[in-house]
């Protein structure tokens, strides 16, 4: 009886005795370098306490290689992203990998359904940016509970322990607000859209900081939320609001709200920079071409792109890299043109 009791004792079993995640008992038996010396003693100590008996078929199928990762990034109509992706490609070009993109389309739903796509073993690796939507994470602590490498950039899930790329959102937005105060603006609007709490949020705070060291006091009318589409409704409600608030300046944060501003600005027959100056995060080649050209906070969209990739293929080479203390933020640029030219 004893013995057949032992037989049941797999990974999930010393998991719950050590109250550790199965990918944690899973990389000390492998000796990975992940884990702690003093951790993986327990392990081993446990699982020759509880007669755990490795499986082989199921050691095979985990030691098999896709030679393949995962790209899941919300769109590619966005130039951030696809700026992002010809950062990872440099470096996915010099490994012997193939990379499968996935378009989540912003939906929690679909980002969750794409998991279940990867738990089979599919990918050997996941890079990613997750959905605005997305705050059930059990489709990506299970994939990482399975053994399968994560790597964020740009946005970040905070509460999964892994490597995350992204850029000083606070800072930059600082930046952004203190260039339009030091062009006389006094009456400055933050349009923001729904979802990516953790983005927005430093964001706003930022904005908030230049506010404050002006002594301007701030107006929660002035910070407004759009939906994360591109359509006509955003359009008309930008309209609404800068009819009612007269903004000197707008920062809009996201890259598709730089067309929904200069379309609201143009129908409501105000002139950029004269009666309001504009501010965009947006890595759009076609910034420097509008009328008139588009100031922008330029993110370094290659460069996470690239750091994400570095990092995932460093650790799946045996690398000494522990992915959960990787947190890395790289710099924004403020890209000055005439939408936020000094006027008389």
């Amino acid at each position: 009886m004893a013995e057949a009791k032992s037989n049941k004792v797999n990974m999930k079993t010393l998991a719950k005795v050590l109250n550790v995640s199965i990918a944690t008992i899973s990389k000390a038996l492998r000796d990975s370098h992940d884990i702690g010396e003093e951790t993986k003693q327990r392990v081993i100590e446990t699982a020759k306490l509880l007669h755990y008996v490795p499986n082989p078929y199921a050691s095979s199928l985990r030691k098999r290689s896709s030679n393949t990762i995962a790209i899941i990034i919300p769109e590619i109509a966005d130039s951030f992203f696809s700026q992002a992706i010809n950062g990872i490609e440099s470096i996915v070009g010099q490994e012997k990998y193939h990379a499968l993109i996935y378009l989540t389309h912003d939906s929690y739903e679909r980002e969750a359904q794409m998991f279940n796509d990867l738990s089979s073993g599919r990918v050997d690796g996941v890079l990613m940016s997750v959905a605005s939507n997305t705050k059930d994470i059990k489709h990506i602590q299970e994939l990482q509970q399975a053994g399968v490498p994560i790597v964020f950039f740009d946005r970040v899930c905070e509460d999964i322990p892994t490597a995350k790329i992204k850029t000083d959102d606070f800072n930059s937005a600082y930046m952004a607000t203190k260039h339009l105060l030091e062009r006389g603006c006094k009456n400055i609007s933050l349009v923001t859209i729904e979802g990516y709490p953790f983005i927005l949020q430093a964001r706003e705070g930022g904005y908030k900081k230049a506010l404050a060291e002006y002594q301007i006091k701030h107006q929660e009318q002035n910070v407004i939320s759009c939906s994360n589409k591109y359509n006509q409704e955003n359009i008309a409600f930008l309209k609404e609001h800068i009819a009612k608030i007269k903004p000197d300046g707008i920062i809009a944060t996201v890259e598709h709200l730089a067309t929904t501003t200069y379309l609201a600005c143009e129908e409501l027959k105000m002139n950029i920079p004269n009666d309001v100056k504009v501010v965009c995060f947006t890595n759009q080649i076609t910034a420097a071409i509008l009328n008139p050209p588009l100031t922008t906070v330029l993110q370094p969209a290659y460069d996470m792109g690239r750091k994400a990739a570095e990092l995932l293929f460093g650790h799946l080479a045996g690398k000494p890299i522990q992915l959960e203390k990787e947190n890395i933020t790289l710099p924004s640029k403020l890209v000055v043109r005439d939408s936020t030219r000094a006027t008389d």
